[in-house]
């Protein structure tokens, strides 16, 4: 009976630390509120069935953060979600951020619910805390922090400006090759008409003076 106590007692000191880091990793890193915030919306209870040690641990998601407790919470009759594994591949789920080690957990529940806590399981882990820290105290993404998606975005739109300004640029030639069209062409049209008023100004001299000798 002691023992029991003294191994209860001391399964609530651990999961007062790990809530604490949760808080913290959930404060650095915006991808991880990101992930958590579906589940802690609709108030998602996670039974976590562990094995070397035989150890059960609820984890609550709610606005104030990931609650855990050795007990299912109270108003609640069963978990949303049941993850069976051993220690050690809940560790390396979450060291490693390896989707296939995740997936290998297993999890029984609405299939919407499993897939979102396996989105947090993959975001969560100490990277996330030294990372957090890091844009933390440099106040922001560096060009290097930048994951692949943005930077595939950041291409993207790129592009689509170059392509734009072609598009501006080729639309500008066509309009500049008009106005030279139009222009050579008044141009043409005002020679011709210099021309033919020179040649009649020629000719009314011409008859005038015929007239004048006559």
């Amino acid at each position: 009976m002691k023992r029991s106590t003294l191994s209860h007692s001391f399964l609530n000191i651990i999961l007062v630390f790990i809530e604490s880091a949760l808080t913290l990793l959930l404060r650095l890193d915006p991808e991880l509120r990101k992930a958590a915030y579906p589940l802690a919306k609709q108030g998602t209870v996670v039974a976590l069935r562990l094995y070397l040690p035989h150890v059960e641990i609820f984890a609550t998601f709610s606005t104030k953060g990931v609650l855990l407790d050795a007990q299912l919470p109270v108003g609640r009759s069963e978990p949303d979600v049941v993850i069976n594994a051993y220690s050690i591949q809940i560790i390396n789920a979450i060291t490693t951020h390896d989707s296939e080690t995740t997936e290998k957990l297993q999890m029984r529940g609405e299939s919407v619910q499993v897939q979102l806590v396996k989105q947090f399981i993959m975001q969560l882990g100490l990277g996330s805390l030294i990372q957090g820290l890091i844009k933390k105290f440099k106040g922001g993404k560096s060009k290097q922090d930048l994951t692949e998606a943005e930077m595939a975005d950041k291409k993207n739109s790129y592009q689509l400006r170059i392509k734009e300004q072609q598009t501006q640029i080729n639309t500008l030639t066509m309009k500049n090759r008009e106005l030279e069209t139009t222009l050579k062409e008044a141009q043409s049209k005002q020679k011709t008409l210099i021309i033919v008023t020179i040649v009649a100004i020629i000719g009314m001299i011409g008859a005038i003076i015929t007239l004048l000798m006559n």
